[in-house]
């Protein structure tokens, strides 16, 4: 039986090319509110980044998250997503 392909995503925060099930989807929902989607099937545009603080700190600096959903991020939404990666 032939074996299915994984699919790939690039991490926003590093830019390694890694498998999808080891990355979280961030999502911009078109009502303009940003949020991590766990199941990874919410509408709207979505970032694919690892969950380590190292990403989200190199996503930060560089304004790639913005690029990436094409929307002006707050500070506070960077901080909660350091307050649920701390929590993971």
């Amino acid at each position: 039986m032939k074996q299915k392909s994984q699919p790939m995503r690039v991490c926003v925060g590093c830019g390694e090319l890694l498998p999808k099930k080891e990355l979280t989807r961030v999502v911009l929902s078109p009502t303009g509110e940003i949020s991590v989607d766990p199941t990874g099937k919410a509408p709207g545009r979505g970032a694919y980044m690892e969950m380590k603080v190292e990403c989200l700190d190199m996503a930060y600096k560089a304004k790639r998250l913005e690029r990436s959903l094409k929307h002006k991020v707050s500070q506070e939404i960077y901080e909660s997503l350091k307050e649920q990666i701390s929590h993971e």
